[in-house]
């Protein structure tokens, strides 16, 4: 085994009584060691963690670089931004493991992907890992199998190595739960990141991740994008399977939920994306279409009709996010395409019955039963810093 990862935890802010998950539920989380058993001990990681993620993927397949010191390279940078930032929710111990399978495949048999450290957001179901969404009725619950996006990202040689930090329920553009703590800004301190997939956000910010996996509804991907100055895609509806993904409101179909690549650069997402929409992903669920990334598309230099809006009536830009606006759309033109600015109708009328009302159709009683821990759960009598049986109902929202 080429590293060693220990694991400390604090003392639980509150015990979760019953279940044997006070060493997960803390007010910090993890202090993290890293010991690393046969790897070089001069081993310089910047010059890895400069290398855009293209020329990582050459130097892999060309073996230039070795699988060991690209994913060493990282679990030590994204344990240095957890410790600064509180961005992770658990070790993939098994990536060891898949690690040793890729070095005996056949340069034929090397994925789009092969060797590539990646991050996941913590409802990414991965085999003997919790997916919990924040919630700790879903702690001590691990997935007896790997989610479909999971297992095409590993069909394409990426290892996945560590899950990240989410607000309670997924529904929320911070990134705070009572389970692992807060996630911070790394741009600035007192600010957030943005959600809820800010975990990976600022893992990009500070470069403890090359590729990684968010999830978007409402923004989810591009609010922490923003905030943490990276790159993200949401991508169309039911492009990308999201069988294996934990949601805290099972069946909801009225407001889409999407998996989506995040990134540094936009050439990483568009080679995360190739590798994702293949055969497999269709192989393994059926009811993606199949229908493979058109590169004809990309590659095209053929004018686009493009349209904007630099606000959308419902909340207002920043100065500087107006100018940014306005900037881009002149390139766009300068660049020959067709800009058109264009309002959105009915927008007040469209956020609250449409949006809000689609996504919480029940009245949010599905959401306030997984908040609302009670006296006679299995899980106990309630969560630090969450909704238990003092705070009532719903508090923890």
């Amino acid at each position: 085994m080429f590293f060693m990862l220990r694991m400390r935890t604090g003392a639980c802010a509150e015990q979760v009584e019953g279940r044997g998950a006070c060493s997960r539920v803390s007010s910090g989380v993890w202090g993290c060691d890293a010991e690393w058993v046969g790897a070089e001990p001069s081993l310089d990681p910047r010059p890895i963690l400069e290398l855009p993620l293209d020329r990582l993927v050459q130097k892999l397949r060309d073996e230039e670089l070795s699988l060991e010191s690209v994913l060493c390279s990282y679990l030590e940078e994204a344990l240095k931004v957890h410790q600064e930032v509180n961005c992770l929710t658990d070790f993939l111990d098994e990536c060891e493991e898949q690690l040793q399978a890729l070095k005996k495949l056949k340069k034929t048999e090397r994925g789009l992907l092969y060797g590539v450290p990646i991050t996941l957001k913590d409802p990414y179901n991965c085999k003997g890992h919790d997916s919990t969404c924040g919630l700790a009725q879903f702690l001590e619950k691990p997935a007896a199998k790997d989610g479909v996006i999971v297992k095409v990202l590993k069909a394409q040689g990426a290892i996945p190595f560590v899950k990240t930090n989410i607000p309670q329920t997924l529904f929320s553009a911070e990134c705070s739960n009572p389970i692992y703590g807060q996630t911070l800004n790394p741009l600035r301190l007192k600010k957030s990141p943005g959600g809820s997939s800010g975990g990976e956000g600022v893992l990009f910010a500070q470069g403890g991740s090359i590729l990684g996996m968010g999830t978007d509804t409402g923004g989810s991907i591009r609010i922490p994008a923003s905030f943490c100055g990276v790159c993200g895609l949401r991508t169309t509806g039911y492009r990308l399977s999201y069988s294996g993904v934990a949601s805290a409101i099972k069946g909801q179909k009225s407001v889409t939920s999407v998996a989506g690549p995040m990134a540094r650069d936009v050439e990483s997402l568009v080679l995360c994306l190739r590798a994702l929409l293949s055969e497999d992903m269709h192989r393994l669920d059926p009811t993606v279409p199949f229908m493979p990334f058109r590169e004809e598309i990309y590659s095209s230099n053929q004018p686009l009709r493009i349209g904007y809006c630099e606000s959308d009536g419902f909340t207002q830009p920043s100065p500087s996010m107006a100018r940014a606006m306005r900037l881009t759309s002149r390139l766009l033109q300068d660049a020959g395409h067709q800009v058109i600015p264009f309002s959105i109708p009915r927008i007040e009328y469209a956020v609250k019955h449409l949006f809000v009302g689609g996504l919480f159709a029940d009245g949010g009683a599905t959401l306030l039963e997984k908040l609302y821990i009670c006296q006679d759960s299995d899980i106990g009598d309630g969560v630090g810093g969450g909704a238990g049986r003092d705070s009532g109902p719903g508090k923890g929202l």
